[in-house]
């Protein structure tokens, strides 16, 4: 896997991931909705701690400056 990922994308990503998670864990949403919102913040912090997006691959997609 080739990082494809800029920092501003990695940033954008880890904090809205925890928002949602701070919201679902407040209970400020709750049900299937938070459910829902949980796994898209799993999805978008995993995908920023490891700077690879498997949609922005499929794509040809790259955020990521060389030098």
């Amino acid at each position: 896997m080739r990082k494809n990922m800029g920092s501003i994308d990695k940033i954008v990503r880890i904090t809205i991931a925890i928002i949602l998670s701070l919201l679902v864990s407040t209970e400020i949403i709750t049900g299937t909705l938070g459910y829902v919102l949980l796994t898209i913040g799993a999805v978008l912090l995993l995908t920023g701690i490891i700077n690879f997006c498997p949609v922005y691959s499929f794509f040809k997609y790259n955020t990521r400056k060389f030098k």
